[in-house]
């Protein structure tokens, strides 16, 4: 029989068997309420950004100042694109 874990979790049969895999009790918690949620799908893929490529490079530029990216104004477009994936 499934434990209740009260009601910081909504789903508490995901929650238990998450749990059992190896997963820490946030990521089960996580994972179990968002199932529990018809607004979510986590095993949806996320964002729809485009990717940094397709990004002019006064775009990255902006991005990397947003970062506070060290020599940003010294890098070229694809210097841009790798701090930016590293950070």
């Amino acid at each position: 029989m499934t434990k209740d874990h009260g009601p910081s979790i909504k789903d508490d049969d995901t929650y238990e068997a998450l749990r059992e895999d190896g997963a820490s009790k946030e990521k089960a918690a996580r994972i179990a309420n968002a199932q529990a949620s018809a607004s979510q799908s986590p095993s949806e893929k996320g964002g729809k950004a485009r990717a940094y490529e397709e990004w002019t490079k006064d775009a990255l530029y902006e991005r990397a100042q947003e970062l506070e990216i060290d020599g940003r104004s010294d890098m070229s477009k694809d210097a841009l694109i790798e701090a930016l994936r590293k950070n």
